[in-house]
Parts: C-alpha cells; structure tokens; sequence
C-alpha cells in the first residue's frame, strides 16, 4: 500500500509505486498530453520515472505524486513538488500532468493547490515555481488559478520556458 501524502474535497494524493506504470504510460505515451514535455516516454522510461520518483521521496521527502479520484479510485495524473536547477540555484516546483480524458475538469487546479499549501504549510518553503512552456495555455491558466504570476523565463534543455511564481506569506 503506497502512502497517502493528502486529499482534498475530490482527490486523494499519494506516493507513487511501480503499480502505476500502466496509467503513467497512457499519459507518457499520448502525444497530445506530452506536447509540451521534451520526449514521450516507453514503458521502460515509464518505470525509470517511477524509481527516479521514489528516489526523490527518501533524499528529499517531496515528489511528484499520483492524483486519484477520492471517491472513484479512478487514476487522474501526476502532480507534485519536485527539485529543479534554474540559473544555477536549486528551486522546487510544482509540476503537474493529467490523463487528457480528464482534462478541464479542474483537477488539476485542485491538486497544485494542495501541493502549493503542503510546500507553504508542510514544509514551509518560501517560493515556489512552475516552468511552462509560453503555448501551454492550459498550464498557465492551472498556475494563475492558484496564484502564481509570471516573473521571467529561462532556457532549459534548449527550450524557453516562462517562470510563473508564488510566495509563502
């Protein structure tokens, strides 16, 4: 039984295990969903992400985690905090990514909610980040939702992606 990280009115947030590599690859593997993302992802990919995951559980006690409907047990998406290395300095982002058959629903607004309150209250961070791409319309408007404003850009892996922003207090 994988641990449960938290839940709010609909999902409910927890660790994720090598079980959930099926999902995981569904959302990897759609071309639409991973438009954004630099590569899509084979089932053996899919399985390395997962372990990288887990990794970052036992160094840093934070990761990306999987998003299930509360009710339903239905498989969502992925969303969580995770550490990235932008100009030099180590920031920690919020990072999401849903099964496109549930996209505009507003699960993932809810879920970067959560993850926002739990790096402000749980682990008391003092910023937190997205990295976007500048077309992703649907992302920008996931971390507008829960407050972030766009600050700058940066060049990551020879992509330009827009820095959207919050801070604790």
């Amino acid at each position: 039984m994988t641990r449960r990280v938290m839940t709010t009115d609909r999902l409910l947030i927890r660790e994720m295990a090598e079980e959930d590599c099926e999902c995981l690859f569904e959302v990897f593997s759609d071309k639409e969903a991973m438009k954004y993302y630099p590569m899509l992802k084979d089932r053996k990919e899919t399985m390395n992400w997962i372990q990288w995951t887990r990794d970052h559980y036992k160094k840093y006690g934070f990761g990306l985690w999987i998003v299930e409907h509360k009710d339903q047990g239905v498989f969502l998406g992925q969303c969580g905090l995770v550490l990235e290395k932008i100009r030099g300095s180590v920031e920690v982002e919020i990072g999401y990514l849903f099964a496109r058959k549930h996209w505009g629903m507003g699960y993932a607004t809810e879920a970067a909610s959560a993850c926002k309150a739990y790096g402000f209250e749980q682990l008391k961070l003092p910023k937190l980040l997205s990295l976007i791409d500048p077309l992703n319309q649907a992302s920008i408007n996931v971390a507008e939702r829960i407050g972030m404003k766009r600050e700058k850009y940066v060049l990551k892996s020879g992509r330009k992606l827009d820095i959207y922003t919050c801070y604790n207090g």
